[in-house]
Order: C-alpha cells, then structure tokens, then sequence
C-alpha cells in the first residue's frame, strides 16, 4: 500500500498491489468501511463535511479485482473551503500572499498574528463557514506539541510547518481504510473477520473480550464498546474532556476471527508475526503501544498461566486449551483468533493550549488550536481493523501465494489438510 495527498488537498490517493484477480470488491463494500470511520462519540466538525466516497480507478473491472494495482481515490470536499492554499501551481503563491495581506488590513492592526484556527482558514467551523482564504497562505511557525510540527519542520527545512501539517494529518488514515476494506474482503474469503471494540477511555475500563456475537452490539454503540454501563461513563469522561478543552485517549482491541494457522515464520525477526502486526498498528497516528494476547501481564504471571496447553482431537487436529497467547506463537498464526490492543494518547491539539515557542524568534507562545477531535478512540478503532487486515492479507500471500482468490483459497485448504494428518 502507498497513500498520497494532503489533508485540505483535493483528494488523497492509494494504490494498493499484489491483490489476486478474482476478488469482488464494491465501492459500497469500500465506503461502509469509511463512513464507520467516521463515526464515534468525540469526533471534530469535520466528519460532517466529508462525507467520504471511494472512487475505483485502476484494478478492477466489473466488480473483480484484475490482479493488478489497485488505485482508490477519495476527494476531499473541505479543500474547496481552502480555495489555492494548497495548490500545486507555483503562479498562486503570489496571488495567496497578497489575499492574506488584504485580509490583515481588512481585519485591524495584528490580525495576521493569530494563528488559531479550526481547519478551514480562519477559523470556519463547516464548510464554508467563516472561511477567510487569506489564512491558508499566512505562514504557520507555532508548532503544537505532542505532533509532528517541529520535528517535521526541523527535518525537511520549512519555514511554514503547514507543509508539515497537511500530510502529517489523521486524515491520511481514511486511504488506509479504503485499502483495508479490500484486505478484509480477501481474508472474508479464507473464512476470517477483523473486528475490533473499545475497552478504554480516559480512565474508564470495560470488560475485555468480544466473540464474533458481539459485532452488532458493539457497532450500535456510540463509543464502540460493548459493555453498555462502561461505555455510559466513557461518554461522560468525554464530555468532561471537551467541557475542559483537553482531550482523552484510550485502548482498543483488535481481534482476527477465523484467521488460518501457518502465516508468518521464526527464520528471521521481520518476518514474525506479532513484528509485522506491531510495525503496522504503531504506524497509526496516536499509537503509542501494542500488546498481544496477555501482552504486559504475561510479564507478572508465572509461566504455567501464561502459555497455552496444546491438545489434538481427529476432528480438528492441533489446537490449544486457551489462547493467552493471542493466537501466535514462535512467530506464527496458530490458527486461533489473533489478539491484539493497541493504546491511543489522547489528542495533542487542545482547546486550552500548552506552551510553545515561535520559530524564527524564539518567542515562548502558547500553542495553536486547529479544528480536532475531544476523542478519536472509536474511530482508531476502524482504522486499527484496516491496518491488521492489511498485514494479515500480506502474511497470508506471503505464505500460501496465489495469483487468483481461487489458488489462495485451494493452497490454505490443502495446508490445513496437511497438518490435519499429522
């Protein structure tokens, strides 16, 4: 998978390689798995602008993938609030800086100075709403803390951090939902489905676990949690967040139903499992750890209620008694539900702003606020889900190959034939 775009820009753009042909994918299959993303109690203003919508441009025809690349487009539809801020055309940063020195003047003495701002340029809540296009072509030079504004500055040498800002956006996460929506389809068709639930937020706990029953109830939660007493607190965690103007984080399980036995190998470190889930579910914006199965209390609990019995029946074959081990071991998918939770910090803009320091002159500063959520942790959650299938499809290819849905289905049937004899 390789996304491009920019978070105000006209679209954000994926290409996602090495699907087999055969495959049936849907732009309605694509965009359920976007609006879900979108969704969650705690989100910005923005969700309500996007409105996001897949467009298929490359790789399947007819409603089957083709076996090869696959190209997806998403347009975002708040860019036209931006007008040429973003723009690729050299010829428009003239006209951008002489419309925010206009717009200076129009507003008093100092009010180039403010750089608070809320997504569209200055300040808009919505679409259109307050829109000031002079504010997208103002050089920002406040870095936020807790994102990637300084460091990115620093390391590509911007003297505006919007450079920065555009593409280090949680919004890029949708192309990777988009993607993981063919990933899913794909391991739907080895008889597998990712799922994923809140178990954390802000403090609040809830039960831990989920079987595949529990998918409706957790989807008709606003939080995305399936024990409806804990998620009644996190919303109140929530609104005490936001009546704060601070922000709260939390954990989310991911769990593989159904996934096959035999992906991934011990020969080499990258190519265990649990790594090559890891890279991907640390690569989420927010991200900040991951544990499998027991994860950090393995590390507390003696050995004899940390691993998994191993029994064998003629019917199933090779099994486990339980699956504290979240179904890998030694680097490999033993053929039980995977398991993984993943822990988000909370937001980093904030309504109330933490201190910072000018670029150029070193002024300490508050920080900046741009239109951000009090809570993304419902919505990670889809992400999350997208990332895994990805990397669960991969490893899968990796190991039983397939230029067709039909040679990957046939080469997992036979090695589950195999071991079954064993």
């Amino acid at each position: 998978m390789l996304t491009a775009g920019e978070s105000h820009g006209p679209q954000l753009t994926a290409i996602l390689d090495g699907c087999p042909a055969g495959l049936a994918v849907s732009r309605a299959d694509i965009d359920a798995q976007l609006a879900r993303r979108q969704k969650g109690y705690g989100r910005g203003p923005r969700q309500a602008i996007e409105q996001d919508r897949v467009e298929i441009v490359g790789g399947v025809r007819h409603g089957l993938t083709m076996g090869t690349p696959i190209a997806l487009v998403i347009r975002n539809r708040d860019a036209a609030n931006w007008g040429d801020a973003l723009t690729a055309d050299a010829s428009a940063a003239d006209a951008l800086e002489a419309d925010a020195l206009a717009a200076d003047a129009a507003s008093g003495p100092g009010a180039g100075k403010s750089q608070t701002m809320s997504g569209a340029p200055g300040g808009g809540v919505g679409a259109g709403e307050g829109a000031d296009v002079g504010a997208g072509a103002r050089p920002v030079t406040v870095p936020r803390p807790g994102h990637a504004d300084l460091g990115g500055a620093l390391l590509y040498d911007h003297t505006d951090i919007r450079d920065v800002i555009e593409r280090a956006s949680a919004r890029e996460t949708a192309a990777r939902v988009a993607c993981g929506a063919v990933a899913k389809a794909l391991l739907a068709e080895l008889g597998c489905v990712v799922a994923s639930h809140v178990v954390a937020i802000g403090g609040v706990t809830a039960d831990s676990g989920m079987d595949r029953e529990d998918v409706a109830a957790v989807e008709a939660s606003p939080v995305r949690c399936r024990d409806e007493a804990a998620a009644r607190r996190m919303v109140a965690a929530i609104d005490a967040a936001a009546a704060a103007g601070d922000t709260v984080g939390g954990v989310v399980e991911v769990i593989a139903f159904g996934y096959p036995p035999g992906a991934g190998s011990y020969v080499q470190g990258d190519l265990r499992l649990r790594s090559r889930l890891a890279r991907a579910v640390l690569a989420v914006p927010a991200i900040v750890g991951v544990e499998f199965g027991l994860g950090f209390a393995a590390a507390a609990a003696p050995g004899s209620q940390v691993h998994d019995p191993i029994v064998h029946d003629d019917e199933r074959g090779y099994g486990r008694e339980s699956n504290r081990a979240g179904g890998i071991e030694g680097g490999i998918s033993t053929g039980a539900p995977v398991v993984l939770r993943a822990a988000m910090k909370p937001i980093s803009t904030l309504r109330e702003p933490l201190g910072s320091v000018e670029m150029g002159t070193h002024r300490r500063v508050e920080s900046r606020f741009e239109r951000s959520d009090v809570c993304a942790v419902p919505a990670v959650g889809i992400v999350l889900e997208a990332v895994v299938a990805l990397e669960l499809a991969d490893a899968a290819l990796d190991r039983f190959g397939g230029a067709t849905v039909g040679d990957l289905v046939a080469a997992v049937g036979a090695y589950r034939r195999r071991i079954g004899e064993r």
